[in-house]
């Protein structure tokens, strides 16, 4: 209590000064607190935001100045718990008293939801949950991945799904932690294992829980996984009314894992019905093909050359006929033109040849008379000899024997062998002179 106050406590004080001090003493300290948004007062023009706070005993009106309501990023809606720091503060004029707000944040499980909304608007700006983007799930996969925990009720609800309805499929479970700080890490890992390991189809579940529970579900590293794994994703998280940012961004989201579960597996029904269907319509389509393909057999069985085998070769039949019987006209007629040129020929040959034999006979006997001239015999009847050594090469020079060499002398009738004794060479000189040089 103020000094002043109390030395004048016995004098009565005016309306305003009695707020004035209220006013003095409530604004002295700042309080921080929690309660739940009952009204929200955000009129253009306004300079500030009005609302009520309330608990389960009291009521309690704030303002807050508009630049510091932007600065906090939270968009008051009825319902929202939040927390609040000011101070209280009281509106002289009217005798009101308000809580003047500094900070404003979402409390406990309001913040996270804030969080996980600006997140989605982010993911969403990027255009992670555009449909066109989203992968369409095989019809019949015959690997399907599970990531989920091990220990939940949820892995046995999918595995027993699986088994009633779809059993031909081969199960890949990678079990991980779903809860805490490191869950994300492992469920990014257990997708990744999954994928490497060959699954057409991955299911990413979980059991329900609270909101805190389920938020490895709202991290963002995990969403972006789930966006660039390569293989449809299908989310089961929780219950009907959770969505996580892993269901946003998944391919496909079921309400639970059991109904993800379902999403990718027909039921024995469901593919009797297709198979049934698609056998109806190959039945449809080979009969088409059948009465197709047996009028066109029929067309080509009526074509004539099918009736009437020789229509086949008919054409070239006649061909032959007409070629035949032009040879037949033609082969005496040119064998009888053949007879007359060969006789034209044959006159032409013996008159060549009667004319060419004449000159032939003149240049025969001029040859022979040559011949003869040059032949040594004739030249060895005029009295000539030839002599040759006694490797029988003729004896052209003296030089070509010494004395005593056998030599053979051949003349007109017979060989004289011989002896040389005498070596005898005649020069120009001894011609002229008539004498012999004598070796």
């Amino acid at each position: 209590m103020p000094e002043d106050f109390e030395q004048r406590q016995d004098e009565p004080l005016s309306v305003s000064a009695a707020l004035a001090l209220a006013k003095k003493s409530l604004e002295s300290f700042t309080v921080k607190l929690i309660g739940e948004v009952s009204e929200v007062s955000n009129k253009p023009g306004y300079k500030a935001v009005y609302f009520s706070v309330k608990d389960s005993g009291a009521s309690m009106p704030c303002m807050m100045w508009l630049n510091r309501y932007k600065s906090a990023g939270v968009d008051l809606r009825v319902g929202m718990l939040v927390e609040l720091t000011g101070r209280f503060t009281l509106y002289a004029p009217k005798g009101r008293m308000n809580f003047d707000v500094f900070g404003l944040s979402l409390a406990g499980e309001g913040n996270l939801r804030l969080q996980v909304a600006n997140l989605a608007k982010k993911l969403e700006a990027e255009g992670l949950m555009r449909p066109e983007r989203k992968k369409p799930l095989p019809q019949l996969p015959e690997r399907i991945g599970l990531v989920t925990s091990p220990r939940g009720a949820a892995v046995h609800d999918v595995l027993r799904t699986l088994r009633r309805r779809y059993p031909l499929a081969r199960v890949m479970l990678a079990g991980v932690a779903v809860e805490g700080e490191h869950a994300p890490a492992g469920l990014i890992a257990a997708l990744e294992a999954v994928r490497d390991a060959g699954a057409e189809v991955v299911l990413l579940v979980r059991g329900g829980g609270s909101f805190e529970d389920l938020m490895p579900f709202n991290d963002e590293a995990l969403a972006r996984a789930i966006a660039s794994l390569g293989v449809p994703v299908v989310t089961g998280i929780g219950h009907e009314p959770d969505t996580s940012i892993a269901d946003m961004v998944a391919d496909v989201r079921a309400s639970t894992p059991t109904a993800a579960a379902e999403t990718v597996s027909p039921t024995f029904e469901s593919l009797e019905g297709e198979l049934d269907i698609e056998g109806s319509n190959l039945s449809r389509v080979l009969t088409t093909r059948i009465e197709r393909a047996l009028s066109a057999v029929d067309r080509i069985a009526d074509r004539p050359v099918f009736a009437d085998p020789n229509m086949l070769f008919a054409v070239e039949a006649q061909s032959l006929d007409l070629f035949e019987d032009r040879l037949q006209r033609a082969i005496p007629i040119n064998l009888d033109r053949d007879r007359v040129r060969l006789a034209h020929l044959e006159e032409r040959v013996r008159s060549a040849g009667a004319a060419m034999l004449p000159r032939f006979e003149n240049q025969l006997a001029m040859g022979a008379a040559r011949l003869h001239d040059l032949s040594p015999l004739t030249i060895l009847s005029r009295g000539y000899a030839i002599a040759k050594d006694e490797q029988g090469s003729i004896v052209k020079s003296v030089d070509a024997v010494r004395l005593d060499d056998t030599v053979q002398v051949e003349v007109a009738d017979g060989r004289l062998g011989c002896t040389v004794e005498k070596i005898e060479k005649i020069t120009s000189e001894n011609i002229l002179f008539g004498g012999l040089d004598e070796r």
